[in-house]
């Protein structure tokens, strides 16, 4: 854990918990932190070597399911828990429906749109990796591959399909045998994904359904080179309360907190 520990606001209050790892995580921290009557933590997943760290207090690493998540919200005095993780962090959304369920501690879910094709796009949509694997081969032999490094064993079994694979980590086998291993982070730009993909002589886009623009540029660039692009579905949204911007988020917040200090006592 980074940051300092700390008990309730200044006020007295209860803490707000962000689960994080996205750019609006950071963004709904850094706009909490200019509330001095405000305490915010944000819980980092721990998958990146060096993350970008958000304002205020940070907790790197994994809570131990939903049992120690709930254990973690009622130890903290956390009031309310925002979940801003990725739209493919499916383990820690569901955890943290069922640690707020138990605790009675009120959630919100902070989802970014995904992307929606357009005039000239040719994507492909399949519900899952390995559907994707699966189709991969007929629609082209030469991939632009960013699903993320904990994605590429369903795509390790394929050959007679080059890959290349972009990370912000180094990935662990299994990989993809005929591959291009190429670590960086975003923000993009669409200049930039266009000669990637021209260099690489990439005939197919293969991505996840992220929605954001920090990425986005790939989808541009797939466009204009006229290439198909094979995108994963998100699973089910989160049977919770959702928004999908920071200003909704703070907003609900506020109403929280209002609604906390009227009530007797």
């Amino acid at each position: 854990m980074t940051g300092h520990r700390t008990g309730p606001g200044p006020d007295g209050g209860p803490r707000v918990l962000v689960l994080g790892g996205t750019a609006q995580a950071r963004q709904l921290a850094a706009a909490l932190s200019t509330d001095p009557t405000a305490r915010v933590v944000t819980s980092l997943a721990g998958r990146v070597a060096r993350p970008r760290l958000p304002h205020g207090e940070t907790r790197v690493g994994g809570f131990g399911g939903p049992d120690g998540l709930a254990r973690w919200l009622r130890d903290e005095r956390i009031g309310a828990v925002v979940d801003a993780t990725h739209p493919f962090a499916n383990r820690i959304s569901t955890s943290a429906i069922t640690a707020c369920a138990r605790t009675g501690t009120p959630l919100l879910v902070l989802r970014r749109p995904g992307w929606t094709a357009g005039p000239g796009d040719v994507w492909h949509r399949v519900p899952d990796l390995t559907a994707a694997a699966a189709a991969l081969p007929t629609l082209g032999s030469r991939a632009m591959l960013t699903t993320g490094r904990q994605s590429l064993a369903a795509f390790a079994p394929l050959t007679g399909v080059f890959f290349l694979i972009r990370t912000v980590d180094p990935p662990q086998p299994p990989l993809p045998t005929d591959r291009v291993l190429l670590l960086d982070r975003g923000p993009y730009t669409v200049d930039g994904e266009r000669a990637l993909m021209r260099t690489h002589a990439i005939d197919v886009l293969v991505t996840k359904d992220s929605g954001g623009d920090e990425t986005s540029a790939k989808l541009v660039a797939a466009r204009e080179l006229g290439l198909p692009v094979l995108m994963v579905d998100r699973a089910a949204a989160p049977s919770a309360p959702t928004v999908s911007d920071v200003e909704s988020a703070l907003t609900w917040l506020a109403e929280l907190g209002a609604a906390a200090g009227a009530q007797p006592g």
